[in-house]
């Protein structure tokens, strides 16, 4: 007689379901397409809140409007019933689905702990508390950008998450300056570098830094500075497997060129200045706190490349601010006239650069005249291609990475884009310095030819300002 056998029971792997809330799909409107072989699932109150917001004024009305037609791209002709039970999300012609798509619409459990219904956030986290107890063999993830409706949500036993999939990096404090700064001198940590003449250029091509070093300091990226205590200064102009190509740079030159008589006041001032007037370079950030020296180094070499130089037909200034889309509207006069109160930075600098002169307003105003200059809202940017322009865009930090992608990719043949930001100083509510627009641009350019950063030290506009950044 045989033994008898023991069968296992079967394990079947439970399903992860994520829920979107609507600021997810606002921050990235492609986002349904993140979640890999998972089911999405989207509650019916987000839908309606992105078709409150789609016909706005405001900046994200555009992302809304993607993300519903992304929703019904995948949706398609697909019948209730296929709908709820979830939709094959295809992410190329000839690929396989992978994952799916459902919508929730609105029920009311009888035997479930409900939030009130007041809120929108509430909706939806009833909705998941009653998908979770007519599905105990499936785990719900509630994926939002609000931290408030996290907590909320795990409150009520649910998992919630942060939507993470455009974030570069998970420590801001990782993040590239655009300039590596070395102890002592940096011919000291190297050997075998050859020195070339071309074009009138010094490059020095010498072995990628030591593992120390590179752990130290990481590693450098195209267009970034190498700076050492001797005074040394390096461009990197190219990075392959096995080297690190150098142009030399004049550090008292750096230190004493002018743009509309604006003279650097540090080398990292210095350092961002020479990319601002490189024509080479077509896309400059500077990133820094208040005080830096972002918006007066900028408009100054702008007024240089487009007076002087006549590299560029105009200039545009915009900048990105918490509730600018929707209060222009309402404003008196011209969309010039609307967005001068929002652009107070611009003629402030504008003021600064001419203080030493007979007349301060009278030169403003002339600059204002004469310089091809135009304040634009963010909308206004959208949707555009401009040509031969140099653009400023101010407060980039409030910018979501999907926007920045919507913005940067006006710049048409022979333009320039300048973005400036401070990332400890972000107004809206979803977004981090991690998860900014400004932080995903700075990763994701570093390998860029045309591109370049700086992080600007503190110079600060007063004793007091510096007091206040430091202690409030």
């Amino acid at each position: 007689m045989h033994d008898a056998v023991t069968l296992e029971p079967i394990q079947t792997p439970r399903r992860t379901t994520y829920v979107l809330d609507s600021n997810v799909l606002i921050h990235d409107p492609n986002s349904i397409l993140n979640f890999e072989e998972h089911q999405v699932l989207i509650p019916i109150t987000v839908l309606e809140e992105l078709d409150n917001l789609k016909n706005g004024k405001q900046t994200i009305a555009a992302d809304c409007r993607q993300a519903i037609r992304q929703i019904d791209r995948i949706v398609g002709s697909a019948t209730p019933e296929e709908i709820e039970k979830g939709v094959p999300i295809r992410r190329a012609d000839k690929a396989p689905p992978l994952g799916t798509l459902s919508i929730k619409m609105h029920s009311t459990p009888s035997n479930v702990t409900m939030l009130p219904t007041d809120l929108n956030d509430n909706r939806i986290i009833n909705d998941i508390c009653q998908l979770r107890q007519q599905n105990p063999d499936d785990d719900f993830v509630l994926v939002t950008k609000d931290i408030n409706m996290r907590l909320k949500a795990r409150g009520c036993g649910i998992m919630a998450e942060d939507y993470h999939n455009d974030q570069q990096i998970s420590d801001v404090r990782l993040l590239s300056k655009g300039f590596l700064e070395l102890d002592g001198s940096l011919w000291d940590r190297v050997s075998d570098v050859k020195t070339t003449q071309h074009n009138g250029r010094t490059l020095h091509s010498l072995p990628r830094l030591t593992q120390e070093l590179a752990e130290e300091l990481g590693e450098p990226g195209i267009n970034e500075f190498i700076i050492d205590q001797q005074g040394f200064v390096g461009r990197v102009t190219e990075v392959s497997e096995g080297t690190v190509t150098l142009e030399h740079m004049d550090r008292e030159a750096l230190l004493n060129r002018k743009a509309w008589g604006l003279q650097p006041l540090d080398i990292y001032q210095a350092l961002a200045l020479n990319l601002l007037l490189n024509p080479d370079i077509q896309l400059v950030n500077l990133n820094g706190p208040a005080g830096s020296g972002k918006t007066i180094l900028a408009l100054a070499a702008a007024i240089e490349m487009t007076v002087a130089d006549q590299q560029y037909r105009r200039i545009i200034a915009t900048r990105s601010t918490r509730g600018l889309d929707e209060d222009i509207g309402y404003l008196p006069g011209t969309e010039a006239e609307k967005m001068e109160p929002w652009l107070g930075a611009i003629t402030d600098n504008l003021e600064a650069l001419h203080s030493d002169d007979e007349s301060t307003r009278s030169s403003v105003d002339y600059i204002l005249d004469r310089v091809p200059i135009q304040f634009k809202s963010l909308n206004y940017i959208r949707g555009r291609s401009f040509q031969h322009s140099l653009i400023i865009i101010d407060e980039c930090q409030n910018l979501t990475p999907h926007q920045m992608k919507t913005i940067i990719t006006r710049a048409g043949y022979g333009s320039k884009v300048i973005c400036l930001g401070n990332l400890a100083q972000i107004d809206t509510p979803y977004l981090n310095p991690a998860s900014s627009g400004l932080t995903y641009l700075t990763q994701r350019f570093r390998q860029f030819e045309y591109g370049g950063m700086v992080q600007l030290e503190g110079v600060p506009r007063s004793e007091l300002a510096a007091f206040a950044e430091a202690n409030l």
